[in-house]
């Protein structure tokens, strides 16, 4: 919700969708979908809202890992780019978010004749609102396994059919969040903590999550390159590796590979 302080403007509303401490979906993000749907590719609807293909992209993956199921889906296309659209539930979520969105815009006209509190402690009431993360990574799932241990518990969280997430956390850490099977949770990782290896090698590692995936993007900086990898169901997970260690693996789009994440390095995060 944003507020304004001018005392001759009237109160405004604004939907902001997050699970947990996961990323907010807001209006931008819902701008994308919307040109998706009507341009048919990321690189045009990014055009469209006035962002660069990279925060697009971003936007697109960060979706289609805190939803249950992917809302947009891409293919690769060649010089010209590759096309993608809104799924089912792409468009459901498009839909259903400007509907709630014009009924809060008639609750915020109720709310403000309510408020006998100044702007100034709406607003140090609601800045928690506005709280991000900066982990790069934030996968939902819900909960398989809760293993105690005498002072640790092990949590492994199903982000996928197929695809698991195992993080150590502190058995006073489990008991707060309500960690047990059936709960939903999201992992949170960042991506230095992500280790890349071929996934056409044989490996032998001690890294408690082995995430087998495609590579779907790579950016490369002056020192250090962002991989991207689709694992499944829609859901990506990025790391950043330096550019020499990604140009002496030869990560390229297309490619398979394996995400190393170990344990201790997942966070986890409930509502």
């Amino acid at each position: 919700m944003t507020t304004r302080t001018a005392a001759s403007e009237d109160l405004t509303a604004s939907l902001l969708l997050r699970r947990g401490a996961g990323l907010r979906v807001g209006a931008e993000r819902i701008a994308i979908l919307e040109a998706i749907g009507q341009h048919g590719s990321i690189a045009a609807a990014a055009k469209a809202v006035g962002l660069s293909y990279k925060g697009a992209w971003d936007a697109v993956q960060a979706l289609n890992n805190l939803f249950d199921q992917p809302l947009v889906t891409t293919k690769a296309g060649g010089r010209h780019g590759g096309v993608a659209g809104l799924t089912p539930r792409g468009a459901a979520v498009v839909r259903t978010f400007r509907t709630v969105e014009v009924e809060l815009s008639r609750l915020a006209g109720a709310l403000e004749q309510r408020l006998d509190a100044p702007a100034e402690s709406l607003n140090s009431l609601l800045w928690g609102l506005g709280m991000k993360t900066s982990a790069r990574n934030a996968l939902r799932g819900v909960v398989e396994r809760v293993k105690q241990g005498a002072v640790n518990a092990e949590v492994t969280l199903r982000i996928a059919d197929g695809v698991e997430i195992t993080a150590v956390v502190t058995r006073e850490s489990a008991s707060e969040l309500g960690l047990e099977p059936g709960r939903q949770a999201i992992a949170l990782i960042k991506s230095s903590f992500v280790i890349l290896a071929r996934g056409d090698s044989s490996l032998r590692t001690s890294a408690r999550n082995q995430l087998a995936g495609e590579i779907v993007r790579r950016e490369d900086g002056v020192v250090n390159s962002e991989i991207s990898l689709a694992i499944d169901a829609g859901k990506t997970i990025t790391a950043t590796i330096t550019r020499e260690s990604a140009e002496a693996l030869d990560l390229s789009v297309g490619n398979p590979v394996i995400a190393l994440i170990k344990a201790s390095h997942v966070i986890l995060a409930v509502e």
